[in-house]
């Protein structure tokens, strides 16, 4: 689905498509002399609302450290970033905890409920049927953003429940007025809003039309679950009043969550994905996300090109990129599962040996087409509405949050007299293992569809440490396009030098593998785009890739970088 900044960017970028950089630097124009990172010495919060990135600002102004400031941006952002931030969705908190010395990796991301079966979204001549799985009610996973939110502050937060979901109650309650961002997306996710009563009762004017930029938007059913949240805590979703009216709105479209399934979650903590770059350690997301494996075993295979040689954004440096991404999504169909359920050989996957076999394959002239790419032989999914957040505080915590209700708006469904939108997140499993799924990416067995397994996601929160202290905090919404985009965020900070907002600005690219395509933003150069070709690449121009959050410390300063991909973020400082 189309994102409402493309307008955006492409106005802000136009001037950045200048000549190929074969060679370092060879008369690129310097994103750094136009956008100059926000700095701050205290910490910093930098999300997609500007609105959420200040209320998070102010939870660290009080005193709150860097897990309560992501609590509140969270629930905020459910209020003011509809499409994306949630209540009844799920996603992967990484948090760094300075005076421990230790990275946890939170999986709360949606699970299936128990009645959910291998084959319920086939039709019965055998196809997906992708309607259910678009806007159906058995669409809707068991969602686990409240559960992950309330244990994050349980664990390592210092504030209270009620004091992290104050502010996003009274957004709720007083309202807020729509920014040109916010505006454009109601009007550009209308239609699928119209399928659901109570979502156009939410969200749209009485005559089904979208609201304008300057409209003062006030949502009283959430502001009510959000009261009842803040008075009970999380229990008045996982079995209490609001949960109850969740499932009876569920089941009565023909849903199959159940009030048990609720009851039953659970986040889980996980260990970390990691691995080394140049020096850097990196710390992401393991399984059941996708990204982090995927972010380490490409990093591994770029490694062993001397990419700072050549040059920013130069055809060499993005073919290569490239053809690593190809081998890794070709990986992904075929090892990539729930580890609860899947045996997924992280350690296979991620290992420098192996990266050096795939770069072998790697013809550094000529690109390899997809066919001739099979999954490797080792040793011994979310939509581009989803949303991520980085937070860092004085002391060194920091959290790095992805979380998502799938497609933009989800499935399009507000339960009834509750104000909260529901995922779609069934839609990643592979409903049919060899099938593409919406975003084009082919899964496998290991994703099948499993009453209590979590589908596969490519949600990539991700840290940079140096020298044992958090040097990086990224991480970026956009689906299959996630990985691809964290791991360019990253190369150009550490191969090219950039600062971070330069680094969030340059042009990217993508490939996933099938469909063997190289996906191009409109402002890289076109004489770069030509040598792609050349190279034998099907470039194909794209939208917006990514949007960024992204934090870097360094030398006691805090640099941060709302991607201007999408209108209406920034980075707050203290």
């Amino acid at each position: 689905m189309s994102r409402p900044s493309s307008l955006v960017f492409a106005f802000l970028f136009s001037a950045c498509a200048l000549a190929d950089t074969t060679t370092p630097a060879a008369g690129r124009f310097s994103l750094d002399e136009v956008f100059t990172p926000v700095a701050a010495t205290a910490g910093m919060v930098v999300s997609e609302e500007e609105v959420a990135s200040e209320i998070g600002a102010n939870v660290l102004k009080r005193g709150g450290n860097a897990v309560d400031a992501a609590v509140a941006t969270a629930l905020a952002l459910a209020v003011v970033l509809p499409e994306a931030g949630n209540l009844g969705g799920g996603g992967f908190m990484l948090v760094h905890l300075a005076k421990e010395q230790r990275t946890i990796a939170l999986d709360y991301r949606e699970v299936a409920p128990r009645a959910a079966t291998r084959d319920m979204y086939l039709k019965p001549d055998g196809s997906v049927d992708h309607d259910e799985l678009d806007h159906g009610a058995k669409s809707v996973g068991v969602p686990g953003t409240v559960a992950g939110l309330a244990y994050a502050l349980e664990h390592w937060g210092t504030m209270k429940w009620w004091q992290v979901v104050d502010p996003a109650l009274a957004l709720a309650d007083k309202g807020y007025v729509l920014n040109a961002t916010q505006a454009a997306s109601l009007e550009m996710g209308r239609e699928r809003l119209l399928l659901n009563d109570e979502a156009k009762r939410t969200y749209l004017e009485p005559d089904g039309t979208a609201p304008k930029m300057g409209a003062r938007r006030r949502y009283a059913d959430l502001a009510a679950s959000l009261k009842l949240l803040k008075s009970v805590g999380p229990a008045a979703i996982y079995g209490g009043a609001v949960g109850q009216k969740i499932v009876d709105d569920v089941q009565r479209m023909g849903g199959v969550l159940a009030l048990d399934d609720l009851r039953d979650y659970r986040p889980t903590e996980r260990a970390p994905v990691s691995g080394s770059y140049r020096g850097f350690e990196v710390v992401s997301m393991p399984p059941p996300s996708s990204g982090g494996v995927h972010l380490v075993q490409m990093l591994n295979i770029l490694e062993g090109w001397p990419l700072a040689q050549m040059g920013a954004g130069s055809a060499q440096g993005l073919h290569l990129m490239a053809e690593a991404m190809r081998r890794a999504y070709a990986d992904r169909s075929e090892y990539l599962g729930d580890p609860d359920f899947v045996n997924v050989p992280v350690a296979a996957l991620t290992s420098k040996d192996y990266a050096a076999s795939l770069r072998a394959q790697i013809d550094p002239d000529h690109a390899t087409p997809s066919a001739k790419v099979k999954p490797g032989t080792l040793a011994p999914y979310e939509s581009h509405q989803t949303t991520h957040f980085s937070v860092m505080d004085r002391d060194g915590n920091a959290v790095a949050n992805t979380y998502t209700l799938n497609w933009s708006y989800g499935s399009g469904i507000v339960a009834k007299g509750t104000g909260i939108l529901l995922n779609n997140e069934m839609d990643d499993f592979s409903a049919k293992p060899g099938e593409p799924n919406v975003y084009g990416l082919i899964g496998g067995e290991a994703n099948a569809v499993q009453a209590g397994k979590t589908p596969l996601s490519s949600m990539t929160p991700t840290m940079l440490m140096k020298d044992g202290k958090v040097f990086l905090v990224t991480g970026s919404p956009g689906g299959s396009q996630i990985i691809t985009t964290v791991l360019q965020t990253i190369v150009n900070v550490v191969d090219h030098g950039m600062n971070i907002q330069a680094a969030t600005n340059a042009p990217r690219i993508h490939h996933q593998w099938w469909p063997d395509e190289l996906l191009v933003e409109h402002t890289l150069s076109p004489d770069t785009v030509s040598l792609l070709r050349a190279r034998g690449h099907t470039v194909t121009p794209s939208e917006p890739i990514g949007t960024t959050q992204t934090i870097l410390y360094w030398d006691g300063l805090f640099q941060g970088a709302a991607d201007p991909r999408r209108g209406g973020g920034k980075a707050v400082g203290l």
